[in-house]
């Protein structure tokens, strides 16, 4: 069974591709972008766990 880890960034609209671009290439895939509660977007990632266990 797969096992995943989630982590959320803030997204800075000027800068966003570079910043999901640097998620991206350390193995994080995009769920979801949001608008946070301070008015701002977050983004929602995931990848698989490092269980030690091949898929």
């Amino acid at each position: 069974m797969a096992t995943w880890e989630y982590v959320t960034t803030p997204l800075i609209v000027h800068n966003t591709t570079a910043i999901l671009n640097n998620w991206g290439a350390q193995g994080w895939e995009l769920v979801q972008v949001v608008q946070g509660p301070e008015g701002g977007l977050v983004a929602y990632l995931k990848r698989r766990a490092d269980t030690g266990a091949e898929a």
